[in-house]
């Protein structure tokens, strides 16, 4: 029997109390999802520690959105978040830096790793945006990382399956493969199936409605990017529970 492990995207302490009664082995918290994800802050984890009492807390580490070219200030703040997150319990760091060409920013990569040791290291979907996949692992597992977050360097990670299975077959044990973006509990089993890959990430989100009974609509606190102050996205027990029990229930 495959042993399967699930790791929710969460949002919000909320997004990560329903991931635990849903069943999750593990969260990556972070704030900013609508630009990919970014450094939660100090309450944020240190709340996420406080709940999550039986699931691990894995915390990304990533300045701003945009690309994954950071300079040596936000490589400074990046060292100081590690920190923060190892003070406040956390059992993982999530990040990943890049070179103007594509490559892996090894000389910034192990500056980070030396910062993080004896946390969990997931690489996360920079390297998706990689220019050589092949290359780009060998490196990753070099620095000594435990795992990647990848969907294949496709959309979704449905769509990255002739991608993830080879570089699951590449990797031949050496480091985890994460299946990521997209992953839901109608694609799940496809996904475990053709790649081999048993650890899987996933946000299992519902939109909900604002409780806020005046609302003024003309007004949107991003400017010119316009989102709903009046709905919101989290992850909830049953997209979790299904997500899970659609592949667990197959075997």
């Amino acid at each position: 029997m495959k042993n399967y492990l699930f790791e929710v995207c969460t949002n919000s302490v909320e997004s990560c109390i329903a991931a635990q009664e849903g069943g999750a082995n593990r969260v990556e918290l972070c704030a900013g999802i609508p630009e990919g994800g970014t450094t939660p802050s100090y309450g944020e984890i240190a709340m996420a520690r406080e709940v999550l009492t039986t699931t691990r807390l894995h915390v990304i580490i990533r300045p701003r959105g945009g690309d994954f070219l950071y300079s040596p200030v936000e490589v400074k703040t990046m060292l100081k978040d590690i920190e923060m997150a190892r003070q406040l319990g956390a059992d993982g760091v999530v990040f990943g830096c890049l070179t103007t060409n594509g490559g892996i920013d090894v000389p910034v990569m192990k500056q980070l790793m030396e910062a993080s040791k004896g946390l969990s290291v997931t690489f996360h979907r920079a390297f998706d945006v990689c220019r050589d996949a092949s290359e780009a692992l060998e490196q990753i597992i070099d620095l000594g990382c435990d795992r990647i977050l990848t969907s294949g360097q496709q959309a979704t990670a449905e769509l990255g399956i002739p991608l993830l299975k080879e570089l699951r077959e590449r990797a031949n044990g050496r480091i985890t493969l994460l299946a990521g973006c997209g992953v839901n509990e109608k694609n799940i089993c496809r996904i475990a199936k053709e790649t081999g890959i048993q650890e899987f990430h996933f946000s299992a989100r519902e939109s909900i409605k604002s409780g806020m009974e005046y609302k003024n609509e003309a007004v949107s606190m991003g400017g010119t990017v316009h989102i709903s102050e009046y709905e919101r996205n989290v992850t909830t027990v049953k997209r979790v529970k299904d997500t899970i029990e659609s592949i667990t229930s197959s075997l």
